[in-house]
C-alpha cells in the first residue's frame, strides 16, 4: 500500500490535495527496488499547468520504457502547501513513490518561460538540495535543465549541474548509460560531469567562465579546463515519425489547463517571424506522417477517454497533411462527441471551413495574431500578413457565422512609431466594419471584437536580439495611446482593448538576455518572498526592485541599452545551426522594412539545412 507524503490533516486543509497525491491514470510505479536510476521530472508551476505540457509527457514516457529507469514527477507546492512544506520541515517529494525528491538520481527541471525561475529555487530549497551546484555531493541528485529558456541558461548558470540544449528524445539514454557507468566505477562526481559535457548538447556551466569589459559587456567566455567543449549544438530529432511518443498520456484528477489529447502534428515553423525565438529554435520545420498521427489519435483516445483531441504546432495551417488528418477525425468519432481543438490556424479559407466543420461557431470566438496594427511595421517583424489578407479573413469568418474575434498584437516593437500604436484600434475598427457590411438578417448577433496586446521581449537566437526595449513607464504610455484611439472609433462599443503587466515584462527583458550578474538577483529576490511570478495574484515588483538595487545590477543594462553587431552576447557559445549572420541580416531587412519569404517559398540560407532533413530537403529526395 502507498503511503502518502502528506498526512490526512494537512491534505484536508490545503487547495486541491489531488495535485499532490499522484497514481492517476496511466501514471507509472515501478518496483524501486529493480531500478538503477530514479529520474524526478519537474515542471516548476503548480500541477494543473505541468500536467498540460507535452514535453514531459513525452519524455516520462520515453524514461519509464526503460527497465533500469523509474521516471516520477514533481511539481511546485501552491502557496498553501509551500507553508506547510516550511513549517513541517516535510522535504518535497515525487508523485509516484511519494519519495523525497533529495533521494533520487536525477532532478531534471524543464524551463518554459522566464518568470519560473524564483519556483526553480523553491523547488531546491524544498527539496532539501542545496542551491548552487558547486554545493552539492552524490547525496543529491544530479540537477538537470531543459527547454526553451536554456537556449541562454546563463542566469540560472550557478543553480544547475547540467543544461540540456536541445530536443530532449536525442541523448538523454547516453546520459543514464553514462551515469550509470560512472557510478559503477566509483567516479567522482565532477568525473561524471566532465564526461557528462562532451555529449553533444550537454553543457554543464560550472566549467565555463565569463570575463567582462568595464562597461559590464561580455569581454570573453569559454571553458577553464581542458577537453571540455566549447561551442554546444543543439539537439534536434530529424524523423518525428519514429520519434517516441506517449500513447497512453496520464491522465489528471482535476481540470487541467489543457485537459486533452494533444497530437503535435510537426516541429518548426516556416514563417519566419522576427521577434518569434520559437520559430528559430526549432528549424527546420519537421512533420509527423499522417498516418502515424491517426493512429495515435485512435490509441490516445482510447487510452484516456477524453472527450477533445488537439492538434500541436506552431502554425497548424502550414502542417502539409492538414485537410487529410482533420477530414479523417471528424469521420472516425462522428458521434462520439469528441472536440477537435485546432490552434495556431492562419485566418484563410481553408482554415476558416476546418473551423467551421470542428467548432461550434455560436460559442466559439477567432483568433487573429496581426501582432502590429500597420502595415510597415508588419513588414519590420516579418508577419507576412497584410490588411486585405486579415480582412478578407475576418470577413469570410463573419459570413460563415462567426461574430466574435479576438485580435493579438504586440507594442513596443522595433521602429514603432505613434502612426503604428494608433493603428491597432483603427484595425480593429475595420474588421468591426467589415461585419456590419453584412446584411442585418444575415448577422449572428452582436459583433464582439477583443484586442490584446503584451509588450514586446527581444529574445536570444532572434533577429531581434540586439533591440532595445521600453521602460514600464513607456510600454504604459503606449498602451494609454492605444485605448484613447480605441474611444475614437465609429464601432467602439463592438470593440474591448486589454493589455499585459508592464513590470513583469521588464523582469522578463532581464532573464531573456540576462548574463551570471542576474542569478544573484534571482536569488536575492527568492529571499525576499518572490514565487509564482507568472501569476498576476502573487505577483510583486516592489521585492524585484529591491533585490535589483541590493545587489548593485542595473536593470537597464539588460533593457534599454541596444546592443551592437559586434558584441559578444552571453548565449553565442550555444549554436542552434540558424547563424549569427543570418540573424544580423535578418535585423538589418527589419530595418529597412523588408520582407523575408517562408521557407516553403525560398530558402533564405538561415544555416538549418545542416540538420540535413526537414523542410529544407522537401522535394529534394
Amino acid at each position: 500500500m502507498r503511503k502518502l507524503a502528506l498526512s490526512d490533516e494537512i491534505l484536508l486543509k490545503i487547495e486541491k490535495p489531488a495535485r499532490y497525491i499522484g497514481n492517476e491514470v496511466n501514471s507509472v510505479n515501478k518496483d524501486v527496488s529493480k531500478v538503477d536510476v530514479r529520474f524526478a521530472m519537474c515542471f516548476p508551476d503548480v500541477y494543473e499547468i505541468g500536467m498540460s505540457h507535452l514535453g514531459i509527457q513525452i519524455l516520462y514516457d520515453m524514461f519509464n520504457r526503460r527497465e533500469d529507469v523509474w521516471c516520477e514527477r514533481v511539481y511546485s507546492p501552491w502557496l498553501d502547501l509551500d507553508k506547510v512544506m516550511r513549517e513541517e520541515k516535510i522535504p518535497l517529494f515525487a508523485l509516484e513513490s511519494q519519495d523525497p525528491v533529495k533521494d533520487f538520481d536525477f532532478l531534471g527541471i524543464t524551463i518554459q518561460y522566464e518568470m519560473c525561475y524564483t519556483n526553480i529555487l523553491q523547488i531546491l530549497e524544498l527539496s532539501q538540495i542545496p542551491m548552487h551546484a558547486k554545493d552539492r555531493t552524490w547525496e543529491h541528485p544530479v540537477v538537470i535543465g531543459g527547454g526553451p529558456c536554456t537556449y541562454n541558461p546563463e542566469p540560472l548558470a550557478e543553480f544547475f549541474d547540467i543544461f540540456y540544449i536541445g530536443e530532449g528524445e536525442t541523448v538523454y539514454d547516453e546520459l543514464l548509460d553514462l551515469y550509470k557507468a560512472s557510478r559503477a566505477r566509483g567516479d567522482s562526481r565532477e568525473e561524471f560531469l566532465v564526461k557528462a559535457a562532451n555529449i553533444e548538447g550537454l553543457y554543464v556551466p560550472m566549467f565555463y567562465e565569463a570575463k567582462y569589459h568595464e562597461d559590464g559587456t561580455l569581454k570573453s567566455f569559454g571553458p577553464v579546463r581542458e577537453g571540455i567543449p566549447s561551442i554546444i549544438k543543439k539537439q534536434v530529432v530529424m524523423d518525428m515519425t519514429k520519434a517516441v511518443y506517449p500513447e497512453a498520456p496520464i491522465v489528471p484528477f482535476i481540470k487541467a489547463t489543457q485537459d486533452r489529447v494533444v497530437l503535435e502534428i510537426q516541429r518548426g515553423c516556416i514563417r519566419g517571424c522576427r521577434f518569434c525565438q520559437a520559430g528559430m529554435l526549432y528549424r527546420p520545420t519537421r512533420e509527423r506522417d499522417v498516418d502515424t498521427l491517426k493512429e495515435y489519435a485512435k490509441v490516445m483516445l482510447k487510452n484516456t477517454g477524453h472527450e477533445e483531441i488537439s492538434l500541436s504546432s506552431l502554425s497548424s495551417s502550414d502542417y502539409s497533411q492538414l485537410k487529410e488528418l482533420v477530414d479523417f477525425l471528424i469521420e472516425e468519432f462522428k458521434g462520439e462527441g469528441v472536440n477537435i481543438s485546432l490552434p495556431s490556424l492562419r485566418i484563410d479559407a481553408f482554415s476558416l471551413d476546418v473551423m467551421s466543420q470542428v467548432q461550434d461557431i455560436r460559442r466559439s470566438s477567432l483568433t487573429f495574431a496581426p501582432e502590429a496594427g500597420s502595415q510597415r511595421l508588419r513588414d519590420v517583424i516579418n508577419k507576412g500578413l497584410t490588411e486585405e489578407i486579415i480582412l478578407d479573413g475576418a470577413g469570410q469568418a463573419f459570413e460563415g457565422g462567426w461574430s466574435k474575434v479576438k485580435l493579438y498584437f504586440m507594442l513596443g516593437l522595433p521602429t514603432e512609431t505613434e502612426e503604428d500604436m494608433k493603428e491597432i484600434a483603427r484595425l480593429a475598427d475595420k474588421i468591426a466594419r467589415r461585419y456590419y457590411e453584412i446584411p442585418k438578417e444575415e448577422r449572428h448577433g452582436k459583433c464582439q471584437i477583443t484586442a490584446s496586446s503584451s509588450f514586446f521581449v527581444p529574445k536570444p537566437f532572434t533577429p531581434f536580439q540586439w533591440a532595445s526595449m521600453c521602460t514600464s513607464e513607456e510600454y504604459i504610455h503606449r498602451a494609454y495611446v492605444v485605448k484613447h484611439e480605441f474611444q475614437e472609433q465609429l464601432n467602439r462599443k463592438s470593440l474591448k482593448y486589454n493589455w499585459h503587466e508592464a513590470d513583469v515584462t521588464v523582469l522578463e527583458g532581464v532573464f531573456a538576455r540576462g548574463d551570471r550578474k542576474v542569478g544573484k538577483v534571482i536569488e536575492e529576490a527568492y529571499r525576499l518572498g518572490c514565487l509564482y511570478d507568472s501569476w498576476t495574484e502573487s505577483f510583486h515588483n516592489e521585492p524585484w526592485m529591491e533585490a535589483f538595487g541590493n545587489m548593485e545590477v542595473d536593470i537597464e543594462f539588460y533593457t534599454t541599452r541596444k546592443r551592437e553587431l559586434d558584441e559578444l552576447l552571453p548565449w553565442d557559445f550555444i549554436d542552434i545551426g540558424v547563424s549569427k549572420q543570418f540573424l544580423k541580416k535578418e535585423w538589418e531587412r527589419a530595418e529597412s522594412g523588408t520582407v523575408t519569404p517562408n521557407c516553403r517559398m525560398q530558402c533564405s540560407g538561415c544555416g538549418a539545412v545542416q540538420f540535413g532533413g526537414g523542410v529544407c530537403y522537401e522535394g529534394k529526395n
